[in-house]
């Protein structure tokens, strides 16, 4: 367990992310309160957080609120909710955060920290990440692969990047944030609108002829953008948009979770983002334009 010098942790927006980083944080003792919907929140109160991983499964004992109030007194806020809801989130625990605290922002996309940074004085670090979750129940965590975070530097990342490896969470932290973040963004366009559209797998879309040189062509729009904007995008993306389908075989998609639920996605800061970095700097992207649009007509009721 951890002692009382462990900085204290709020988690807003308990949904899959959420739940799983919280959720491990908690079971290593950290002090941690999730914030996220009365759906899952009672449950977490009478019977605790079911986390159930590849290495594990167990049910922990959390602090869960549904209200904004209890994020008071945290370190470090673990920002998790979705894109649509980063600035109307960011006014509504203003009133209740320290000025020493920091927010992590575990988000799809590209600018999120930068909206939090319009709205609040509080350092706001960026974070990359990389798990492949669901809720399969109230307060049921189904954990499907990966769970590492790469994140900003700041002079709090040290000490955040400790408390996340003694819960068994690998952390690393980047200088070049941005193009970290870039390169999820690209993995993302590849695969979260088709994942959505077809409702399939990861694993299951590239089965398909012709989806693999669909996500590369997605892929190759994007680095273009990309370069447009002065973005260092590090690896081999191509290479890492073909291995994520054998990594996160069995996941579908955020954004195919969110319209197979008719709940509102991310898409436009997804595939969206790019389409719109691309008209700024007058460069075509079809297929990102495609994609964006064929997943408005799926999810439009």
């Amino acid at each position: 367990m951890q002692t009382s010098d462990s900085p204290r942790f709020a988690v807003i927006g308990a949904g899959a992310v959420g739940c799983y980083f919280g959720g491990m944080l908690a079971r290593a003792g950290v002090p941690v309160t999730l914030i996220g919907r009365a759906s899952h929140v009672d449950v977490m109160r009478s019977r605790g957080l079911r986390l159930e991983t590849r290495m594990f499964d167990e049910t922990v004992a959390v602090n869960a609120s549904t209200d904004t109030a209890a994020i008071a007194g945290a370190d470090v806020v673990l920002f998790c909710v979705k894109s649509t809801d980063t600035e109307r989130t960011a006014r509504e625990i203003a009133p209740w955060l320290k000025a020493e605290t920091v927010i992590v922002s575990l988000q799809n996309g590209v600018e999120n920290a930068e909206i939090i940074r319009r709205v609040l004085p509080q350092r706001v670090i960026p974070a990359v990440v990389y798990v492949a979750t669901e809720m399969a129940g109230p307060a049921h965590l189904k954990h499907h692969g990966r769970g590492e975070l790469v994140i900003g530097p700041a002079p709090e990342s040290t000490r955040i990047l400790e408390t996340f490896a003694l819960a068994g969470v690998p952390v690393q932290v980047s200088e070049n944030i941005m193009g970290v973040l870039w390169g999820k963004l690209i993995v993302n366009c590849a695969y979260n609108a088709l994942s959505a559209i077809a409702q399939k797998t990861y694993g299951k879309l590239i089965e398909v002829d012709g989806i693999p040189e669909l996500m590369q062509a997605v892929v190759d729009e994007c680095l273009q953008v990309a370069r447009a904007d002065g973005i260092d995008v590090p690896g081999d993306s191509r290479e890492a948009v073909r291995k994520i389908a054998h990594s996160m075989a069995n996941q579908y998609s955020s954004t195919a979770q969110d319209v197979a639920r008719n709940k509102p996605n991310e898409i436009d800061y997804l595939n969206g983002y790019v389409v719109r970095r691309g008209q700024a700097h007058d460069l075509p992207t079809p297929f990102n334009q495609t994609l964006l649009a064929l997943v408005k007509l799926v999810a439009t009721p």
